[in-house]
């Protein structure tokens, strides 16, 4: 009886023992990363124990979103600036901040034969009607377009065939059906398994446009979640690092 009871008794300890306990981290994720990131999630939560949900925008409303308490644990953004800011600011926690990837430009259009030959005179001709970008005081793609666009031949003529999109998946909607005849979108957009229809394209050179360095950072409603932690660590492991280079992206030790 002493055994049994004794074997009680070590049982009770062990229940009321400390355990790690996994956790959820609510992403913020800049739209152009969105598919990257979810193939992502299970291979974190498989090593991890933890879990990750996302909340997709451009970089620009995440950012008015996080100001404004939206209760996220950490930012993927398209650019460095609004992380820095949100350091800055109260809501970005020092010291959490890196870039996770940069970005590749690429001209789009849905006509696999329209990009095929001199494609920035292609933009200015009677072949295209309409030119889709992000806009660029909410998207840091967009940003980029514009750079771009000021810097090709007729720029002036291309500038008027512009539409906006709010961020770079509206970009990615309107070249697929056709309600633009060509976009400027994340080649990762481009190179996606579920993008049906490789089309045409021109790689922007990297000379026509400032890089799209895409940082991370962890914000005060995280700071103690060990999901959100985990996430940002797991960002820089060899294995995430493989995954966001072959989906389209460039890293810092490239």
């Amino acid at each position: 009886m002493r055994f049994v009871a004794g074997a009680v008794f070590l049982l009770s300890v062990l229940a009321c023992a400390p355990v790690a306990r996994a956790e959820k981290a609510v992403v913020a994720v800049a739209a152009n990363f969105l598919e990257v990131a979810q193939t992502l999630a299970p291979l974190f939560e498989q090593e991890s124990g933890h879990a990750v949900s996302f909340a997709v925008g451009s970089t620009g409303k995440l950012y008015a979103q996080i100001l404004h308490g939206a209760p996220f644990d950490v930012l993927l953004a398209a650019d460095r600036e609004r992380p820095s800011r949100l350091v800055q600011e109260g809501p970005g926690v020092p010291g959490t901040q890196f870039t996770y990837a940069i970005g590749i430009l690429t001209l789009w259009s849905a006509d696999a034969a329209l990009l095929t030959d001199n494609a920035a005179s292609v933009l200015a001709s009677d072949k295209v009607q309409h030119v889709a970008m992000a806009d660029p005081a909410l998207a840091p793609y967009g940003l980029a377009a514009q750079q771009v666009v000021a810097r090709l031949p007729r720029s002036d003529l291309i500038s008027g065939k512009i539409v906006l999109a709010p961020d770079i998946g509206g970009v990615f909607t309107l070249v697929a059906t056709g309600n633009a005849q060509a976009g400027f979108v994340a080649l990762s957009s481009v190179l996606s398994p579920r993008n049906p229809n490789a089309g045409s394209r021109w790689d922007i050179p990297a000379n026509l446009y400032a890089p799209v360095r895409q940082d991370a950072v962890l914000l005060r409603h995280g700071e103690r979640n060990a999901a959100a932690i985990a996430f940002l660590s797991f960002l820089r492991s060899p294995a995430a690092q493989t995954v966001i280079r072959t989906r389209g992206y460039r890293l810092t030790t490239d």
